[in-house]
């Protein structure tokens, strides 16, 4: 399963992964980061394409069970 990874002490909170992101899954936070709600990501890699400081990166991450 894919998500939505951001580097938190790189990110410049400009809001534009906010704004594109299809599933509202991106918030940024206090003015200072973005955080990625893992439950409603997808992985549709649109946040990274958007990301004007090349912050956050789409990985595959574990299934709990």
């Amino acid at each position: 399963m894919k998500k939505a990874v951001v580097n938190q002490a790189e990110c410049v909170a400009c809001g534009v992964c906010e704004k594109n992101c299809p599933r509202k899954a991106i918030t940024i936070f206090h003015g200072i980061y973005a955080e990625v709600n893992e439950d409603l990501c997808v992985g549709c890699k649109r946040c990274q394409k958007v990301c004007p400081a090349s912050v956050i990166q789409v990985v595959q991450k574990e299934v709990a069970s």
